[in-house]
């Protein structure tokens, strides 16, 4: 099983700049695709970004220019830097994991999500 804790999000200002962090604890694991996504209210839940092991990274139109996703894969952990954020990125984050034990030749059989973490931009 693997475990997947968010944090760092908060209230801030349009223009603001906030930092999500996503890290995945698990044993004897491997992790193939991390990525963010999000959900406001009214909505379905939508690809923010996400990173592959191979250091590929696909951005939404909506956010690409100002949200950078980076990985620590030592640490199993992720991070979306989000900058001049405009009041329609207000929404619930979530993280993606997609992961496997470490024997696994692909890496990628299961895929967890984080409890999600509030980003609440003010116009």
């Amino acid at each position: 099983q693997v475990q997947v804790l968010e944090s760092g999000g908060g209230l801030v200002q349009a223009g603001g700049s906030l930092r999500l962090s996503c890290a995945a604890a698990g044993d004897s694991i491997c992790i193939s695709e991390m990525g963010w996504y999000r959900q406001a209210p009214g909505k379905e839940r939508e690809l923010v970004a996400t990173m592959y092991t191979s250091g590929y990274t696909h951005y939404a139109d909506a956010v690409k220019g100002r949200f950078t996703l980076s990985r620590d894969n030592a640490k199993n952990t992720a991070y979306l830097q989000m900058n001049n954020l405009r009041s329609e990125d207000t929404a619930v984050y979530y993280c993606n994991v997609h992961w496997d034990y470490s024997d696994s030749a692909v890496c990628t059989s299961f895929g967890s999500w984080g409890q999600g973490t509030q980003v609440t931009v003010s116009s």
